[in-house]
């Protein structure tokens, strides 16, 4: 799998960071995060990600509940990490509210055409024991992605290892309550129970993981 990684604070940016913050201009940080998980055990962990679908169309946007979701999200992922496979994340850094609203756009656009990352809201989603009985998933990617207001270090630098992943996402979870995240996406592939991610539509469509 070839590395596609982007640090969202590259050595050209220092200098303009250094100028805003001299200036009182706000920082705004967008990223996403991509994480593989694999084995027979992980499809109890669509039925999280399924749930926190159906809440945040319910909730109609409402930022406090999709904080809720996002971090039961992360904990959930954090309770899977004997399974995580590979990952990566990308973003980049804006003074500027509009332009950092257009690549969360870009970003959305993105992983909505994702291989199989449509959820059907209509379908009951099967307790624990109808989830082991269905077919396996042999893989799983979860998408996040974030804007927020400041600094994050643990999500801005390379996360191609487990113990960076795991502090990237208990970062994402301490976000709650403190009014700084302006926009929250979640995005997986499969995106309905029963369906299949194999190893080569993982590789085709996900090139940019790279193995933890």
């Amino acid at each position: 799998m070839r590395n596609r990684v982007i640090n969202l604070q590259p050595e050209m940016h220092s200098w303009r960071d250094r100028l805003n913050k001299v200036t009182g201009q706000t920082r705004f940080a967008v990223c996403r995060i991509f994480v593989h998980l694999a084995g027979d055990e992980i499809a109890p962990l669509l039925g999280v990600l399924n749930q926190a679908a159906r809440e945040a169309v319910d909730a109609d946007g409402d930022l406090d509940v999709l904080e809720d979701g996002l971090a039961d999200i992360c904990q959930s992922l954090l309770r899977y990490d004997p399974y995580w496979r590979s990952a990566a994340n990308e973003g980049n850094v804006f003074w500027d509210e509009g332009e950092a609203g257009d690549y969360v756009e870009e970003l959305f656009t993105d992983s909505a055409q994702r291989y199989l990352t449509e959820p059907d809201l209509e379908e009951p989603i099967p307790d624990a024991d109808e989830l082991l009985s269905l077919p396996v998933t042999r893989n799983l990617v979860v998408m996040l992605t974030v804007a927020y207001e400041g600094e994050a270090p643990e999500l801005e630098t390379d996360l191609a290892s487990a113990s960076a992943l795991h502090s990237a996402l208990k970062a994402i979870i301490s976000f709650r309550g403190r009014e700084a995240l302006r926009a929250i996406q979640v995005h997986f592939s499969p995106a309905q129970i029963g369906e299949d991610l194999s190893s080569d539509q993982l590789l085709y469509n996900f090139p940019e993981l790279v193995p933890l």
